[in-house]
């Protein structure tokens, strides 16, 4: 267990707090690009702050602080304009830097008035990759975007999910680490609910772990796990299951990967990005993709309904069972209460990992995974081949993980395969 000074020093991600300190250190995603095809601006809260991402005339992205510093009017009405935002109250306009560049009444009062160059509003720097638009908040220099393997791969058709999570980010992540709850949340569990949905013939038997371990690796921690009839010389085992420090994890299989990214809104929600590749092997037909066509969906999150019932139709996938086990533990678990076993490893490592990150910035270093440079390439990241015995053939498997139940990729080929027929 944790003290409860352990605890607040890993859960609070506000400005001046460690963990939100460390967590500066990194980019964010904060929208898919679809997202703003038919829109200027986009309220963002990230890391305890209020902002606004919007596009200006020119396409040119901005982050800036959500309130005009003149009045404090919200810039989510903001109009665009070829260089920056301009709030609507009074016509001051800001660039992406936060420089005031235009007070029409102070300007025709005093053509000469320099009070514009005085004024500037909170501005933070936006980068896009893969169709989705990263924000950071930390000090400058800015580090290197990394170019993870499903940002920048070729010949794959892509997906973006969402969901607000009401809980702390840091129940989410220790979730990745704890590879036994998949076969009693995501398969007891399972069958249980899709009784209570009258459907017990899509029930199947669990599989058990008889064995779970955990390797550091370059860019975080592998999960790994030896079910029954397997042994150690498996794929599985050999492969393992990334998570990628300090708030991704790969998931998925070959055919379809995956990532989890668990993005701190403030204290007690979380912004959940799933970004979904679908490979050839996958079952799904190549369509080149701009950027800004990816697909962007939002996920239900599993609340109890008026009676106190659960919707169980949100249970019967793998998201939605995940996410009510995470909001169930309150807001923020309380870690002084916790009784952890043998399953628990891997929770401690991540645990210990974000301790040796925080005293890392402490002394003035650079944390794991804030890269610098010019020539930071592709990096590819190990995936699980066979995981739970599943072919991870996105089209013939059932299709109860990642959100895969609302994909608008496989609704789409479902679709098109009907009207084939």
């Amino acid at each position: 267990m944790l003290s409860k000074e352990q605890n607040e020093r890993l859960t609070r991600v506000g400005p001046g707090t460690p963990m939100g300190d460390l967590l500066r250190r990194y980019w964010h995603p904060i929208a898919a690009l679809s997202q703003m095809k038919e829109r200027d601006t986009l309220p963002i809260k990230l890391l305890g702050e209020e902002l606004v991402l919007y596009r200006d005339l020119s396409g040119t992205y901005g982050l800036l602080e959500a309130k005009c510093p003149h009045r404090f009017m919200s810039l989510v009405y903001g109009i665009p304009e070829k260089c920056g935002i301009r709030c609507p109250y009074h016509g001051w306009a800001f660039d992406e830097t936060g420089q005031c560049v235009d007070q029409p009444y102070e300007t025709a009062e005093d053509p000469d008035a320099r009070f514009k160059d005085k004024v500037t509003t909170q501005a933070y720097e936006v980068a896009i990759l893969g169709g989705m638009v990263f924000g950071y908040l930390g000090p400058k220099p800015a580090p290197v975007l990394p170019p993870w393997d499903l940002f920048v791969m070729d010949d794959a058709v892509r997906e973006v999910g969402f969901a607000v999570v009401p809980c702390n980010w840091l129940q989410i992540m220790e979730n990745s680490l704890d590879p036994v709850h998949v076969e009693w949340l995501h398969q007891y569990m399972r069958n249980y609910v899709l009784r209570k949905l009258g459907k017990p013939e899509k029930q199947r038997e669990p599989s058990r772990h008889e064995k779970i371990g955990f390797d550091v690796f370059e860019y975080g921690l592998l999960k790994r796990r030896i079910l029954e009839g397997q042994t150690e010389a498996d794929e599985d085992w050999a492969t393992g299951h990334p998570v990628v420090f300090p708030n991704y994890l790969k998931s998925g299989s070959v055919a379809t990967p995956a990532f989890q990214i668990r993005v701190p809104m403030d204290d007690e929600n979380t912004a959940y990005w799933w970004y979904r590749c679908y490979t050839p092997t996958s079952g799904i037909t190549y369509e080149e993709q701009a950027p800004e066509d990816i697909p962007y969906f939002t996920a239900p999150v599993p609340q109890l309904d008026g009676s106190g019932l659960p919707h169980w139709d949100i249970l019967d996938n793998n998201s939605g069972q995940d996410i009510v086990a995470w909001i169930t533990q309150g807001a923020i678990t309380d870690r002084t209460r916790e009784t952890l076993g043998r399953s628990d490893k891997g929770i401690l490592m991540y645990r210990k990992m974000l301790e040796e990150a925080l005293r890392d910035i402490e002394a003035g270093r650079d944390p794991l995974n804030v890269m610098r440079g010019t020539n930071v390439a592709r990096i590819d990241l190990p995936v699980e081949a066979n995981k739970l015995k599943s072919s991870g053939n996105a089209v013939t498997n059932e299709r109860t993980g990642n959100t895969a139940k609302y994909s608008p990729v496989l609704k789409k080929h479902d679709k098109q395969t009907a009207a084939a027929e």
